[in-house]
């Protein structure tokens, strides 16, 4: 075993929270837009969901992804266990495929009424920063996780892609969906090529049209080649309300909240 894979727990979290912290701070010193809910409570609900999916999936699941990869390696199945290319290509190839995928997977999420329901608890959020990026229903976590896994063996990932893969796609969510004020030249050039916070904040917006657009987490070129693509939000950044399109009664920031909001018999928002 190669020795990044015996750190390759400590290495992820380290990154994570480098990564968040960084972003945390440039929330607070260059904010895009005014905050409607505290802080501390979104954090402590977002971390929480983080937390629950994690403990759930340590618990029944022996092999997570990179796990699974050194297992398709080890077995030689997937397609890049039949193919002889060199390690940089292939790594470069399962990383934009694993990313395609994951946008494939969001798209569906929205036009499938079973999983929209899991996945509103992270559009019911009426703020955007890093921790929402982390978001995510813990059932939703562990069937994303699921498919993730499918892709994964499909391919014959390596287990370095999937590791790359992992901390760019952490990176990139907690980035795209952070609260920072980007120079517009700078969001121009950047979003040509990654999705930026401006872009994704269009995805968060009350309105369906907007919500249904922009579904990339790192590369922006798929929304483009799909046409599903909107440049910017109708009312603007600043004037735009973030949320579901029909507010759903209680604390949205709520960690219990969250966690109930698949399971009411009328909920707001479907």
């Amino acid at each position: 075993m190669m020795d990044w894979q015996a750190y390759e727990a400590p290495l992820r979290v380290g990154i994570f929270a480098s990564v968040f912290l960084i972003l945390a701070m440039l929330e607070f010193f260059i904010p895009r837009k005014r905050r409607v809910k505290p802080r501390l409570t979104r954090w402590v609900s977002n971390f929480g969901m983080l937390l629950i999916a994690n403990l759930v999936m340590r618990l029944v699941i022996p092999l997570l992804a990179v796990g699974v990869a050194l297992e398709m390696q080890t077995r030689g199945i997937g397609l890049f266990n039949w193919l002889d290319w060199p390690i940089w290509l292939e790594v470069t190839v399962a990383v934009i495929a694993l990313d395609f995928a994951i946008w494939a997977q969001h798209l569906v999420m929205h036009h499938v009424p079973a999983l929209w329901a899991l996945h509103k608890v992270h559009h019911a959020d009426e703020d955007l920063d890093a921790s929402s990026g982390i978001r995510f229903h813990p059932i939703e976590q562990f069937l994303s996780l699921g498919f993730k896994m499918l892709v994964i063996a499909a391919l014959g990932a390596s287990p370095l892609a999937v590791f790359l893969f992992e901390v760019i796609l952490n990176a990139c969510a907690m980035f795209n969906h952070a609260s920072i004020r980007l120079p517009l030249g700078a969001d121009r050039v950047l979003r040509k090529w990654l999705v930026t916070p401006d872009m994704h904040r269009v995805h968060h917006s009350i309105y369906q049209r907007e919500t249904n657009s922009n579904y990339g987490f790192c590369l922006s070129v798929w929304d483009r080649l799909f046409h599903t693509y909107t440049d910017q939000p109708l009312d603007g950044h600043e004037a735009m309300k973030l949320g579901l399109d029909k507010k759903p009664g209680g604390n949205t920031a709520g960690l219990v909240w969250g966690l109930w909001l698949p399971f009411r018999r009328n909920p707001s928002g479907d």
